[in-house]
């Protein structure tokens, strides 16, 4: 047998052992996936859903097998605690495992991430041991005969301290909305550029500076775009591309703050550079296709964002006409019968910032057209379908993933962001029930747990464009440390988040 069939065969018969057991009274109640091996058979995993819920107080166990004999002693060992173990154990601690830790993981980190988020006290390996070990979490190895028995022992000394990861994760989920807000407002964009990722930093800070009062916070936006206001720098090379145009959405922004004494003429440079840039975005190459754009997803954001802007000034009053019957087509090509959006015609796949570039043009779209606009009760339909899809597709600890609806692709900062972006604006204006709240959160927990208190930010995929196969976005590198775009859409959705809490 190749090491393919082995690989899916042993998926096979692990999967519906661990259904078997999710189905039983109490947490863990989610089979999941980690990762995939190079066989391409899912690690598969069983998980509760609070990794991020600070009102759960339970310690929390990872249960991880070494090797193929060790899978059946890790299933068992959940079916355990969870149905026989003694009172006090199942007081004490809640569950989460993998029952079987792959020789040859396609994302060598993938283990390690899965770990690391399931913020764990203790974490028991069932066999040889030395699989893995994350820092700040103590780690015991029991062996796959006996392992009942052994992780009884283990356990039934009491419950022990909180482990360092899970104090700091603990610690990220205790932040307000604002106060995230601020951390990445002064930290992004690292690396000024007309383009979107800086302009929604931008414009996100200067939403912070208006709620705050802290004008520093504008005088560092003007700081920043000042080469473009004054003609020092020109908003685009020999090429433009649909991303650079998107980047106009700040002067719009910037002026629509209103004339400062501290920025004299600025507001006249802003207003032109906007113009400049909403006549760039509704210049289509063929009907409903921007003609700067790559005909994806991200499209619809990066025109959708200006047009929404430029549509409510009175002598441009057609950019919203176009928004919408431009959206409108690019949802005919790439929205799912399922509701989700594929990243391209030629890349017929749910890549998660896909989904929430989508969600985001949509969401800047319908906040800015009149409620009689005839186009208004198409988009909002094609809004409510994603939104419903993607609620079905959110992963147990509140997150989105690499590819929305693939379990084994990792949990990606920059769709939670944008997707929960979308949704709290729903919510809150009325687009969608009030039954969206709880995913609202929880993505928001899954959000902030993913934002280090340095303002670096965890697991952002890198940039991408179409891809042909499924394959191609699963392995697109997830960047951890300081990032523009992961942190302009975290910014974003820190203050969309704040919005959203003060209706609740």
């Amino acid at each position: 047998m190749t090491s393919l069939m082995c690989a899916l065969a042993v998926a096979a018969t692990l999967r519906p052992q661990l259904e078997a057991v999710a189905k039983l009274p109490g947490e863990p109640s989610t089979v999941a996936a980690a990762g995939i091996t190079k066989a391409e058979a899912p690690i598969l995993t069983i998980e509760n859903a609070s990794a991020f819920d600070p009102r759960v107080a339970k310690r929390r166990l990872v249960i991880v097998g070494d090797g193929d004999a060790a899978a059946d002693a890790v299933v068992a060992a959940v079916r355990w605690v969870k149905t026989t173990a003694p009172a006090v154990i199942r007081r004490q601690w809640i569950v989460s495992a993998m029952p079987e830790a792959p020789p040859d993981p396609t994302d060598p980190l993938a283990l390690g991430r899965w770990i690391t988020f399931q913020a764990p006290d203790l974490v028991v390996e069932v066999g040889t041991g030395g699989v893995i070990r994350v820092a700040g979490v103590p780690t015991e190895t029991i062996p796959a005969a006996g392992a009942v028995a052994a992780l009884r022992k283990l356990l039934a000394g009491g419950a022990r301290g909180q482990s360092q990861l899970h104090s700091t994760i603990a610690a990220r989920l205790q932040r307000a909305p604002l106060d995230i807000a601020r951390l990445l407002a002064h930290k992004y964009p690292v690396t000024p550029i007309i383009s979107y990722i800086p302009a929604v930093s931008w414009v996100n800070t200067l939403r912070l500076s208006t709620v705050t009062g802290d004008a520093s916070l504008k005088q560092k936006v003007h700081e920043q775009i000042a080469p473009w206001l004054s003609g020092e720098k020109m908003l685009f090379g020999d090429r433009v591309q649909l991303t650079a145009v998107a980047g106009t959405m700040i002067f719009d922004a910037f002026a629509s703050e209103g004339e400062d004494a501290r920025f004299p003429r600025a507001d006249q440079a802003a207003i032109r550079l906007a113009d400049q840039g909403g006549q760039l975005a509704a210049a289509e190459r063929s009907p409903g296709v921007f003609q700067y754009g790559g005909g994806w997803t991200d499209d619809m954001f990066m025109a959708g964002s200006v047009l929404a802007r430029t549509g409510r000034w009175h002598d441009r009053e057609h950019d919203l006409d176009t928004a919408a019957r431009v959206l409108a087509a690019y949802a005919e090509r790439l929205q799912r019968g399922d509701g989700l959006f594929n990243h391209a015609t030629d890349g017929p796949h749910a890549w998660g910032r896909g989904n929430g570039f989508a969600a985001l043009g949509l969401m800047e779209v319908l906040a800015a057209l009149p409620t009689a606009h005839p186009a208004r009760g198409k988009l909002l339909d094609v809004y409510r379908r994603e939104m419903a899809a993607v609620r079905a597709q959110q992963s147990p600890d509140g997150a989105w993933r690499q590819i929305i609806d693939d379990p084994a692709s990792y949990h990606e900062e920059s769709a939670t962001a944008m997707l929960l972006t979308a949704m709290a604006r729903g919510a809150r204006l009325g687009w969608i029930d009030r039954s969206y709240a709880p995913s609202i959160e929880r993505a928001w927990r899954a959000l902030a747990a993913h934002v280090a208190d340095d303002g670096t930010v965890i697991d952002v995929c890198t940039s991408t464009g179409g891809g042909p196969t499924r394959r191609y976005y699963f392995d697109r590198q997830a960047i951890t440390g300081a990032d523009d775009r992961g942190g302009a859409m975290a910014l974003l959705a820190s203050m969309e988040m704040y919005d959203f809490s003060r209706i609740r």
